[in-house]
């Protein structure tokens, strides 16, 4: 198929930085955001205020239209993952019937739901995929090298999405495993935010780096229980994503955890203007995880911590004093 305009639905940080990596590839972007009087700002300006100093390349078009954004032969949703069953529903008035890529990392609270699950939901004529991994938006907006995965269950029409997004400094690795490239994502968010936790309680190098081992063990259990393909979470969107942000301070999820362990409370942690999606992906991960009799301890102790129902001392007492056993 061929892919010439691409339409991004989410003018964050992110999505601005999607729209410009997409203009970058040769395609013509139009770039949706809710706000009509923000979205006429950025036009005007040819800057977003989440992305300071970098420039809007001249192939995006804003709008506040989803009319407008709908026309496009492949649509990108760079949305929240609580957010996304909003907007499927509201572009479900114009029966899309073109490729619909969700590039959220995370799991819907209450229905248990993935990204693509809530597309075939939402747009059952759309064709649903998923862009994951390693990935700052910072970086891709000013064109730094970057790699991810994009898949969708066609291999040819992932090998269309990738050529259509790909230049050569964004590298997406095309795969058929949705669910694997989905459960790297969501789950790495929640392993960041205990990383961030053992950095801001001080515990040391050795500490953090026994944690996000420990933590891709737990990865790799969820994900196999839930038919991933090792490959995929040995892969860019699995321990590529997670080493990347369990080490950096861009991460939201591991900022939000180095405040936790700092002393902040749950809440006062969790406030800012950027969303760590790992705050609301913890609780649906582990309840998961439980109905399925996974272990996953240690983002059980951040779903408790989030939830005021544990300290963070108790918690790494807890996680320290768990009978020694084999490693696997």
């Amino acid at each position: 198929m061929s892919v010439d305009t691409i339409a991004v639905i989410g003018a964050g940080a992110w999505g601005t930085a999607l729209a410009n990596c997409a203009a970058r590839a040769g395609r013509t972007v139009t770039l949706w955001g809710r706000d009509a009087h923000a979205v006429r700002t950025i036009a005007e300006r040819r800057e977003s205020p989440r992305l300071p100093g970098i420039r809007l390349d001249t192939r995006v078009t804003l709008t506040a239209s989803l009319a407008d954004a709908a026309r496009a032969d492949a649509m990108l949703l760079v949305v929240p993952a609580q957010a996304m069953r909003d907007v499927t529903a509201a572009l479900a008035a114009f029966d899309l019937r073109v490729p619909v890529v969700a590039c959220a990392k995370g799991i819907e609270r209450g229905t248990q739901r993935f990204m693509t699950e809530i597309i075939t939901e939402c747009l059952p004529h759309a064709v649903p995929a998923i862009l994951s991994g390693p990935s700052f938006a910072d970086d891709v907006a000013r064109g730094l090298p970057t790699a991810v995965t994009l898949a969708t269950p066609d291999e040819d029409l992932a090998a269309a999405l990738t050529q259509a997004l790909g230049s050569a400094t964004f590298r997406p690795y095309r795969s058929t495993d949705v669910r694997g490239v989905e459960i790297g994502g969501a789950a790495k968010n929640v392993l960041a935010i205990a990383a961030g936790i053992v950095t801001g309680r001080g515990l040391g190098a050795s500490a953090a780096a026994a944690l996000t081992t420990r933590g891709f063990a737990e990865l790799i259990r969820f994900g196999r229980a839930f038919g991933a393909r090792v490959e995929t979470l040995t892969g860019l969107s699995g321990l590529g994503d997670l080493v990347l942000t369990c080490s950096s301070a861009q991460s939201r999820n591991f900022s939000l955890g180095v405040a936790l362990g700092k002393g902040l409370s749950a809440d006062l942690a969790a406030e800012g203007p950027k969303l760590a999606e790992g705050a609301f992906t913890a609780s649906v991960l582990t309840e998961m995880a439980a109905a399925r009799g996974i272990d996953m301890p240690i983002a059980a102790a951040v779903a408790a911590i989030l939830d005021n129902s544990l300290s963070v001392d108790a918690a790494i007492e807890a996680l320290l004093t768990r009978p020694f056993r084999a490693e696997g």
